[in-house]
């Protein structure tokens, strides 16, 4: 347990975390008073001093973010919390959202105030209705007492909190499609430059963050740089949200600095399910490239897992043991991707068709050898030729399975279809 370090989840045993009360009674709303008697400028750089890197996969640190928003530009400037999760295995930012809203209200205030900005939006994934419904009684609980709204806490500094509900797209994940579908516009990532701190929102100065990374500022406030830095790594530092599914005994969030390992995680979380080994494993979600069981000894940080061959990411650890077809999860892993693709550029539209088919024939027992070269071929046509980032992901689980498991698929060919059984990695396979 000495591996845990509850912070953002240090509430999460009270039944009543969500509400204001409850959060106060968690040391909430205490890093507010510090940070706006600060200099926005010094607010900036504690959180970059900090080295708080983003929460939302790429890890770009956060208070350099923020030092982009050119000031004394005239423009309104904007905050834009990215609040849309919809990868497979990604689960953190909403069960975050569901127990501990004004943890994030309160970083959005002292973001907001760094970058001057005084309007923030928080883009949620509209399926999600409950956490909706609980995101906007905190907002309205923020503005009554006076955390949000005219003249914050007698400072003169003025914020509207907006919390909007997109209609349900993976693409609105990559910062600038989600900007256009703030706007009022079809979600389809933007040409860059401009970058978003120099024209995003309504072509104004923005700062888009993740749920994580903004919710992880007053903490930073609260207990200062040196406490936050005694967490991870000296490139990776701070405690994170690490989410764990699939075939372990006890599934769920587990809160622990950056550099812990899947093995210690595994401990944690009571194992693998009786009876069965580790196989593969996603450490950043579907879009970061496999890993073995001869990585469990990995630090979960950035520079570790990208030495490793693949990325960090949102720290989604979907876990398989050897019940588990790799061409079949890889299949609905492109399946998503396929379905999930703006179209706007060629490479992906018509790419991720192509890896679709060719994997359903694998998959069937009815492709041949050359296949694999031929989704090798044209993963690398995808690859860093799409327009944004879901193009990459895409070809991630595809180019690493083949790598650890070009035999499985092989294996396929020669016995005419999947040698394995489906039902013996679902819930009932294990009985």
């Amino acid at each position: 347990m000495s591996k845990l370090s509850p912070v953002l989840s240090r509430a999460w045993d009270d039944p009543r975390s969500y509400t204001l009360e409850g959060y106060r009674r968690h040391d909430g709303y205490q890093a507010i008073h510090k940070a706006l008697a600060m200099p926005p400028d010094d607010v900036i750089k504690l959180v970059k001093d900090s080295g708080l890197r983003g929460r939302g996969g790429a890890g770009f640190p956060t208070g350099m973010k923020w030092s982009f928003i050119p000031q004394g530009d005239g423009k309104p400037h904007y905050l834009v919390v990215n609040a849309d999760e919809s990868e497979p295995g990604t689960c953190k930012d909403i069960p975050f959202l569901l127990a501990n809203p004004h943890e994030l209200i309160e970083g959005i205030v002292i973001a907001a105030y760094a970058i001057r900005a005084s309007h923030a939006f928080i883009y949620l994934r509209g399926e999600v209705v409950h956490v909706l419904r609980r995101l906007q009684a905190a907002v309205r609980e923020a503005y009554a007492a006076g955390y949000a709204g005219k003249n914050i806490l007698g400072s003169g500094f003025d914020l509207e909190i907006v919390v909007h509900a997109g209609a349900g797209a993976y693409i609105c994940g990559e910062e600038t499609a989600l900007l256009d579908s703030l706007e009022g516009y079809r979600g389809q990532p933007r040409l860059r430059p401009p970058f978003p701190a120099i024209e995003g929102l309504y072509a104004s100065p923005t700062v888009v963050n993740n749920v994580e990374s903004i919710a992880s500022v007053p903490a930073i406030l609260r207990h200062g740089v040196d406490w936050f830095r005694s967490f991870g790594t000296e490139k990776s530092p701070g405690f994170v949200l690490y989410s764990l599914s699939g075939h372990v005994n006890r599934p769920g969030q587990y809160e622990g600095p950056l550099g812990v390992t899947l093995r210690e995680l595994l401990d944690l979380a009571g194992g693998m399910r009786g009876g069965h080994r580790l196989k593969f494993w996603t450490p950043g979600g579907s879009s970061t490239p496999l890993l073995t069981e001869e990585h469990l000894d990995v630090p979960l940080d950035y520079e570790s897992v990208g030495a490793a061959g693949s990325m960090l990411g949102t720290r989604a650890l979907q876990i398989f043991d050897e019940t588990v077809c790799v061409v079949r999860a890889v299949l609905r892993w492109t399946e998503f991707y396929a379905h999930e693709s703006c179209g706007k550029c060629t490479p992906c539209r018509e790419g991720t068709y192509w890896l679709v088919q060719v994997l359903k024939r694998l998959e069937a027992g009815q492709g041949s050898e050359e296949d694999l070269d031929k989704l090798l071929d044209l993963s690398d046509n995808i690859l860093g030729r799409a327009f944004c980032a879901l193009g990459d992901g895409a070809t991630s689980p595809i180019t690493s399975s083949i790598q650890y498991f070009r035999d499985e698929y092989i294996e396929h060919q020669k016995r005419g279809g999947c040698p394995f059984d489906p039902a013996a990695s679902t819930l009932f396979g294990s009985r």
